[in-house]
Order: structure tokens, then C-alpha cells, then sequence
């Protein structure tokens, strides 16, 4: 399956791959690139760069939302081939080095194989490389606070609860908030469409997930870019409302 890379805004690209999304923030030559997909989308990564004019080299760093499978797959790939910077949350730094994993586990899988979805799901994930483990050897925390000094000055927001370190990045001038898994459109095992958290059994601290809610909610923007689902257009603040009631 090839990469659909959309673009949302200027210098500011949607990419879907395998049930999962990246970010291209570009200025120039040179990217930002917010997660990396399954270790599968590598060649879809790849392409997803080219198609926008850039190359792996041009990357400026790699930030990561979090350091689940299917949005690191293909970060140490980038670091040690092309040395590019990983960054993450100082609490998501370990995690990425595979420390330890706060990651739903083949008996969450199992129990939850009665959901709609989750049994196909969970084939897909074997096939595009989802229970491989990629760790970043030398992943970094972030250089500074507010806005980062890259392509698209995207600027991190701590939203703990599906991991400890998890991160949405800001685009403020752009009205931009990339959510990653705090806050998703859509999801392989999820019956709706639309702003929604995903299924509990993902989240390592469900209360903390729904706590973050609020913190993505008060960010100004009127576009969101979720880790899994479509771009969704219209007030993030209302996007984070409609998922704590969906989620109550």
C-alpha cells in the first residue's frame, strides 16, 4: 500500500500508512517529522518524503508523539542510517530505548478479542511489523522548552496517560495541534467516526488519558492531526469535548 500524503496547511502534510499517520512539517529543504509509523511503512515513510520534495537526509529531527511500535517503527532506522536526532519527552525517553514498555500486551489482545475489529487488527499489526521491537539507541529529550527550533516550530504539550511521556505537538500560528494517540478520528477497532479516545485497553493510565483531554481542549487550533484516523476540521476544544462524551 503506497503512503497518501496530504497536505493540510502550507509546508504541513497528513500522511496515512498502515492504520497509522505521520507529520511532515516542512520550511524549505528541510522537515520535521513527527513519528515514523509501524517498522512496515518504512518504504512508505520513504516515499512520503520524496513526495513532498524532501529525502531522508533533509530530516532535521524526528519527534515522537510516543513510543508505541506503530508511531517509532522507523526512528533508529533514521538516527543511526542518517543521523538524525530523536526527540521525545524526558519521561518517553526510556521508553523509546525499550527501558521498559507501557504498551497493550497479547493478553490485552486476547481479552479484548470479543470487540468488532480487534482479531483483524491484530493480524495487521503481526503482518506490518507491530510486535517487533525497534528501540532508538540514543533518543533524546527535547532541546529546549516551548517552541523547538525546527521546520514548523512545533511546540510540545506533555498529555500523559496513554503513555507517561506522551506528547501533542502545537502549531499555534498555524492553528495545528498534532495529537497522536491522545486524541484520534478513527481507529481499525472502533466502530464511529470522529474525535474519540481509543479503546481503554491501549491506554497504560485511562484517568490520565482523559485528564490530557483538557490540556489538548485548550489549545487553540481548528485543525487536528490524530495518530490514527483522518484530519479532522473544526474547533479542537470541541473535538476534545465530543471524546470525553463519548468516552463517559
Amino acid at each position: 500500500m503506497r503512503a497518501e500524503v496530504r497536505q493540510v496547511a502550507d509546508g504541513t502534510y497528513l500522511v496515512h500508512g498502515h492504520n497509522t499517520n505521520w507529520v511532515i512539517l516542512k520550511d524549505g529543504d528541510a522537515v520535521t517529522l513527527v513519528d515514523t509509523g509501524y517498522p512496515g511503512d518504512r518504504a512508505g515513510l520513504l516515499e512520503s518524503l520524496a513526495q513532498v520534495g524532501s529525502s531522508p537526509d533533509a530530516v532535521a529531527a524526528v519527534l515522537i508523539t510516543h513510543a508505541h511500535n506503530d508511531h517509532l517503527g522507523s526512528a533508529e532506522y533514521l538516527r543511526s542510517a542518517h543521523g538524525t536526532p530523536v526527540y521525545l519527552h524526558p519521561a518517553e525517553v526510556p521508553h523509546a530505548r525499550r527501558d521498559f514498555l507501557q504498551q497493550a500486551t497479547i493478553a490485552d489482545v486476547v481479552r479484548n478479542a470479543w470487540r468488532p475489529g480487534v482479531l483483524p487488527w491484530a493480524v495487521h499489526v503481526i503482518r506490518v511489523g507491530g510486535t517487533e521491537q525497534h528501540p532508538v539507541t540514543a533518543p533524546e529529550p527535547f532541546p529546549a522548552e516551548g517552541a523547538l527550533d525546527l521546520p514548523g516550530r512545533p511546540v510540545p504539550v506533555h498529555t500523559p496517560g496513554h503513555t507517561d511521556g506522551h506528547c501533542v505537538y502545537h502549531l499555534p500560528d498555524a492553528g495545528i495541534v498534532i495529537s497522536g494517540d491522545a486524541l484520534v478520528s478513527g481507529h481499525a477497532t472502533s466502530r464511529v467516526a470522529g474525535p474519540q479516545l481509543l479503546p481503554d485497553f491501549f491506554h497504560h493510565d485511562r484517568a490520565r488519558t482523559l485528564a490530557s483531554l483538557d490540556l489538548v481542549g485548550a489549545l487553540d487550533g481548528d485543525i487536528l492531526l490524530p495518530g490514527h484516523g483522518p484530519v479532522h476540521q473544526g474547533s479542537v476544544r470541541a473535538a476534545a469535548e465530543q471524546a470525553r462524551e463519548r468516552a463517559s
